[in-house]
C-alpha cells in the first residue's frame, strides 16, 4: 500500500524545478499598500512574498505577520518600522523601505505654520497645533428603504428600514463603516460596506467590490489651517455598488491648493485603507473645478496613486485658472468705465456673455488678495498686514506653491508667474470686425493686469523668471505627458456656459484646453474622453453613472491586458467600444460623436463652446504659454493716434504664439521631492 505514495514523491522530487536542473522563480518582495517603497508611512506597510519564505524587518523575524494568499504568495502587515530606513528581507531577498511620521511631511516639502486645528468638525476629539492629531473614530450609517443615510449605534443592528444593495451579484445589508481619523495634518475619512466583520488586509471584504473612489473637493486657498470640508465619502452612487470611497481636508483645495500636498495626502491615505482593508484592484479619481485639477496633476506628476481619473467641470491647472481670473479682473475694470457693447465685450472676453468675467473676478478675485480669503479658524491678529503684521498669515492661493516658488525677497509674496506682457486684448474680435481699430487700441493702452497682491492696476503683470522656470520644470503648468499620458480620462463637462443662471467660471473650451495639451505632449489625445452634459439633477445624475460604470470596465481590461503592448497603447487600445466623447441630451438619450473645436455636430449645436480671453487674444488653444515670447506689431490700418496708443501698450512688441513661451521647457520628471 505504501508503493504509490513513494512513487508520487519520487514524481514530484524528479518534477521539481531543482530536481530538472531549473531555478525557481526568484523570489520577491513588494511594497502593496504605497506606490514607493521610498515613501511609506505611519510605522506599518502591507507587503507581499512571491513564495514561502522566512521574512525579517531589520533582522527580526516577522513571519508570524504573514498568511498563504489563494495564488500562494505571502501577504502580511507588518508594523514596528523606524523612522527613516528599514530593511525587509526573504530569502536570498531584500528589499528597503523608509518610514515616515503619520502626521508627514513625506515629499511635500515644509509644512505650514502657524497650522489651525479643526478636528472638532468631525465629531473627533480637539487636537493641537502643529500637528493637529486626535484618535482615530469609527461609525456606523445604513441606507434607509426611502434612499436615505441614517446613523446606526450598533452595527449588529437591522433596522426595520434598512435597504439591501447587490455587489458582484450577491445582495448585501446595505450598511457603512465611516473611519475618521487624522494623516498628514489633514483629517481623513473613507467608507465601506459593513459585512459584519472587522475588516482586515489579509481577508477578503464580502460586501467591497475592492475597489477605491478617490474623491477631490473644489476651489483654491492658501492653507494654515485643517480644513473643516471633505469631499463626500458617503454617497450611493459608488457605496451601492461596492466600492469604498476615501479623501481627505487636503484633498479639498478650497483648504489648501497644492496639488503636491494633495498628492501626498491622498497616498498616505490610500496606504492607510489598503492596510485596513486589504489590496485595492484600482482607484478611481473623482471631483470637480478645483479636484479637477488636482486629479490632472496627481495623475501626470505623481502616477500610481490614481489608476483612472473623471474630473468635473474640468481645468488643467491652477495656472490657467488665475489666468483667467486676472485677465477677467482687468477687462471688467476697462469695461467699467467703456462704451462697449455687450456684444463686443462678449467678443472681447471669448465667453459665450461677459458673465463669466464677473464671475471670475468675484469667485477669484479675492484668492489673489493677502487678506480677502481668511475666515475661521484663523484668528484676525494672526493675518498679514504689510505695516503692523509683516510677517502674518497671507491668505492666499499661491501660499500653497511657496515650496516649489519660492518668495520675492522684496514683497515677501509667492513668486508669480502671471503675465501679460505682449497680450492683445480682442484680437480676434478686431479680426472679425467686432470693434475698431481705435477701440483695440484703447483696451490694450489702458487694461492694465493684477498686481502681486491682487489689486488692478493700470500696468502689465511681469511673471518672476524663477517662478517661469518652475512652473514648467515641476509641472504645475500641467504638461500631460508623463504619467497622464497612460492614464484613462473621463472628462465630465457639465454645461454652465450660457448666460443667464447658473453662468460660471466653468466653460467648456477647458476640456479642449486639457485635450490640446494631451496632444502636444503625447501626439494623441485618445486617452481623454469628453462626455457633455446639462445642469440638469437628472441628466447629470445619468452621466455619472454611465461614466463610473464606463471607466471600472476601462480599467478592468487594462488590468486584465497581459499583452506586451506599453501602459500608453494599452490605455488606448482597452477602451470600451461604446465610451466615446459625446454628449447626453436627456437622461436616455446619449450622442456618441467626435467632439472639436470650435464645435460641430449634434453636441456642438447642443452645447456651444466658446473662448476666453487668452484665447480670443490670440494663444494657442492648449494655452501652454505662461509668458509670451514677441514679435514686433504691425500697425498697418491703425490711425496715427491708435499707434500712440498701440506704442504704449507694446513697447517691446506684441505676443508671437508661434514660438515656444518664456521660460518654457519639458517637466523634470514624475516624484518630485520637496523635503530634499
Amino acid at each position: 500500500m505504501l508503493i504509490l505514495p513513494c512513487l508520487l514523491a519520487l514524481v514530484a522530487v524528479f518534477a521539481s524545478p531543482a530536481a530538472a536542473g531549473m531555478r525557481p522563480d526568484p523570489l520577491s518582495i513588494t511594497v502593496v499598500s504605497n506606490t514607493r517603497p521610498e515613501y511609506v508611512s505611519g510605522g506599518d506597510v502591507l507587503l507581499r512574498v512571491s513564495r514561502a519564505a522566512k521574512v525579517r524587518l531589520n533582522g527580526r523575524d516577522v513571519s508570524s505577520s504573514f498568511a498563504v494568499q489563494p495564488d500562494r504568495s505571502l501577504l502580511g502587515l507588518v508594523s514596528g518600522l523606524k523612522t527613516g530606513g528599514n530593511v525587509v528581507t526573504a530569502g536570498d531577498s531584500s528589499l528597503r523601505i523608509t518610514s515616515y511620521p503619520l502626521s508627514g511631511p513625506v515629499f511635500a516639502g515644509p509644512q505650514q505654520t502657524p497650522f489651525y486645528c479643526e478636528t472638532t468638525s468631525f465629531g473627533l476629539a480637539p487636537s493641537t497645533q502643529p500637528l493637529c492629531e486626535a484618535p482615530t473614530k469609527v461609525s456606523y450609517l445604513y441606507r434607509t428603504t426611502a434612499g436615505a443615510f441614517a446613523p446606526l449605534a450598533d452595527p449588529a443592528g437591522r433596522p426595520t428600514d434598512l435597504a439591501t444593495t447587490t455587489v458582484d451579484g450577491r445582495e448585501v445589508p446595505y450598511i457603512v463603516r465611516l473611519e475618521t481619523g487624522t494623516i498628514d495634518r489633514a483629517v481623513y475619512q473613507f467608507a465601506a460596506l459593513y459585512d459584519g466583520g472587522a475588516p482586515s488586509p489579509l481577508r477578503s471584504e464580502q460586501s467591497w467590490n475592492s475597489k477605491l473612489v478617490y474623491t477631490f473637493g473644489g476651489g483654491c486657498n492658501g492653507g494654515y489651517h485643517q480644513g473643516s470640508m471633505i469631499a463626500n465619502v458617503v454617497d450611493d452612487l459608488y457605496l451601492s455598488q461596492g466600492y469604498a470611497v476615501a479623501s481627505s481636508t487636503l484633498n479639498f483645495p478650497a483648504t489648501n491648493c497644492s496639488t503636491i500636498l494633495s498628492a501626498e495626502a491622498a497616498m498616505m491615505v490610500k496606504e492607510h485603507f489598503i492596510e485596513t482593508y486589504g489590496p485595492v484592484r484600482y482607484t478611481i479619481g473623482w471631483g470637480g473645478s478645483g479636484g479637477s485639477v488636482n486629479q490632472h496633476e496627481i495623475a501626470d506628476a505623481y502616477p500610481g496613486i490614481l489608476d483612472g481619473i473623471i474630473p468635473g467641470v474640468s481645468f488643467p491647472d491652477m495656472l490657467t485658472a488665475f489666468t483667467s481670473a486676472a485677465d477677467c479682473s482687468a477687462l471688467n475694470k476697462y469695461f467699467a468705465s467703456s462704451s462697449l457693447t455687450e456684444v463686443q465685450k462678449t467678443a472681447i472676453a471669448g465667453y459665450v456673455s461677459s458673465s463669466p468675467c464677473v464671475s471670475w473676478q468675484g469667485g477669484f478675485g479675492p484668492l489673489m488678495t493677502p487678506t480677502a480669503s481668511c475666515g475661521p479658524p484663523i484668528p484676525p491678529t494672526a493675518v498679514w498686514d504689510p505695516i503692523t503684521n509683516p510677517n502674518g498669515i497671507k491668505c492666499m492661493a499661491s501660499e500653497g506653491w511657496v515650496n516649489q516658488y519660492g518668495r520675492d525677497p522684496k514683497t515677501g509674496i509667492v513668486r508669480s508667474t502671471r503675465d501679460n506682457v505682449g497680450l492683445q486684448y480682442g484680437l480676434q474680435a478686431l479680426k472679425s470686425g467686432v470693434i475698431t481699430p481705435d477701440q483695440f487700441a484703447d483696451l490694450n493702452a489702458k487694461v492694465g493686469s493684477v498686481n502681486e497682491v491682487g489689486l488692478v492696476v493700470n500696468q502689465r503683470a511681469v511673471a518672476d523668471p524663477k517662478a517661469l522656470e518652475t512652473a514648467y520644470r515641476d509641472d504645475l503648468s500641467l504638461n500631460g505627458g508623463l504619467g497622464l499620458k497612460s492614464t484613462p480620462i473621463i472628462d465630465q463637462r457639465t454645461y454652465a456656459d450660457r448666460a443667464g443662471p447658473g453662468i460660471d467660471i466653468h466653460t467648456s473650451e477647458l476640456s479642449f484646453v486639457t485635450r490640446d495639451r494631451l496632444l502636444k505632449a503625447n501626439g494623441t489625445a485618445a486617452n481623454q474622453v469628453i462626455i457633455e452634459s446639462s445642469l440638469d439633477p437628472a441628466q447629470s445624475a445619468a452621466a455619472s453613472r454611465y461614466e463610473l460604470d464606463a471607466m471600472d470596465r476601462w480599467l478592468a481590461a487594462i488590468t486584465a491586458d497581459k499583452s506586451r503592448r506599453t501602459a500608453q497603447q494599452k490605455v488606448i487600445a482597452d477602451k470600451p467600444a461604446d465610451l466615446s466623447d459625446g454628449c447626453f441630451l436627456s437622461p436616455t438619450q446619449r450622442i456618441q460623436e467626435k467632439l472639436v473645436y470650435p464645435p460641430a455636430g449634434k453636441c456642438g449645436a447642443a452645447y456651444p463652446v466658446a473662448a476666453n480671453p487668452r484665447i480670443a487674444a490670440g494663444s494657442d488653444v492648449g494655452m501652454t504659454t505662461l509668458k509670451c515670447a514677441l514679435k514686433p506689431l504691425d500697425f498697418s490700418g491703425f490711425s496715427a493716434a491708435d499707434r500712440v496708443k498701440l506704442r504704449q501698450a507694446f513697447p517691446s512688441g506684441v505676443c508671437d504664439y508661434s514660438k515656444p513661451g518664456i521660460g518654457q521647457r519639458p517637466p523634470a520628471g514624475i516624484w518630485l521631492n520637496y523635503l530634499r
